[in-house]
């Protein structure tokens, strides 16, 4: 009460309703956005991811070219389907890596006490892989165009070429989010990775046609899930694919997908 006798009220807060919880696609957003601004943020990765497919397509293209093919154009012509699968598999590692790093930092700690869909992390980790793929995947292709390379499928061979790309892409990151769960320094989970990649890219039809191989490799190599992924973007961008190569390219990732992903929840949900 104050000294004319009036009564001060007080204001009413006033209820609302409470907003809604956001949902796992907006959770997922949130750090897919992430992922993009570590393109900002750490520029060194942006170097890596230009220059080493620039310098694959480079090398082997002039310097193997006229040995394997006869000249470097007609090489270019069947490799650099391939330099886009090997791209796609090598920078699948990062997942591992960036991974490998924030928990190391504590991050991803802070993450699971939050009251978000539990795997939206990792789907900002595959969101930046996604990244990584279309900029060097449209790197290579700007490369081949401007040396001579002429997919004859056209626009919609390449369009069907990448979409493909990233299916692959996206399988092959539960593999190196799994190691990165599991291996405490990025530079681990680099050495481990790429030691189980390169048996799988080397030894397979990327850079030649397995018909002058011995017959112990090339059985290898035409089972090799690199081969028939290699086959199916090949039959993309030439003309030449059917159904059967699809499905055959799309195996692993599916499988990997399945087997991976509730495996790496499971890891994440029981670290200490």
């Amino acid at each position: 009460m104050n000294d004319g006798g009036s009564i001060n009220t007080l204001p009413v807060l006033e209820q609302v309703a409470r907003p809604p919880q956001p949902g796992p696609i907006s959770n997922a957003l949130v750090f897919a956005w992430r992922a993009v601004l570590k393109f900002r943020h750490v520029p060194e990765q942006l170097f890596d991811l230009v220059m080493t497919p620039i310098m694959f397509t480079l090398l082997f293209t002039f310097v193997f070219g006229g040995a394997l093919a006869g000249s470097p154009s007609e090489y270019l012509q069947f490799f650099l389907p391939g330099i886009l699968v090997q791209t796609v598999v090598f920078n699948s590692v990062y997942s591992g890596m960036g991974l490998s790093t924030d928990l190391g930092k504590g991050l991803f700690d802070r993450f699971r006490s939050l009251p978000i869909w539990s795997l939206s992390p990792f789907a900002g980790l595959i969101v930046g892989d996604f990244l990584r793929h279309l900029i060097a995947g449209g790197i290579i292709l700007t490369i081949g165009l401007i040396l001579g390379y002429r997919p004859e499928a056209g626009v919609p061979g390449v369009l069907g070429a990448f979409l493909l790309l990233l299916a692959i892409g996206f399988g092959m990151g539960w593999v190196f989010i799994v190691l990165g769960l599991l291996i405490r320094t990025p530079m681990t989970v680099m050495t481990i990775g790429f030691t189980v990649i390169f048996p799988l890219v080397f030894a397979s039809n990327i850079m030649v046609d397995p018909g002058t191989m011995p017959a112990w490799l090339r059985a290898f190599v035409d089972v090799n899930p690199v081969s028939l992924i290699t086959t199916a973007i090949r039959g993309c961008m030439s003309g030449g694919v059917t159904l059967a190569d699809i499905g055959l390219a799309l195996i692993m990732p599916v499988v990997l997908t399945i087997l991976l992903a509730p495996l790496t929840l499971w890891l994440y949900l029981r670290r200490e």
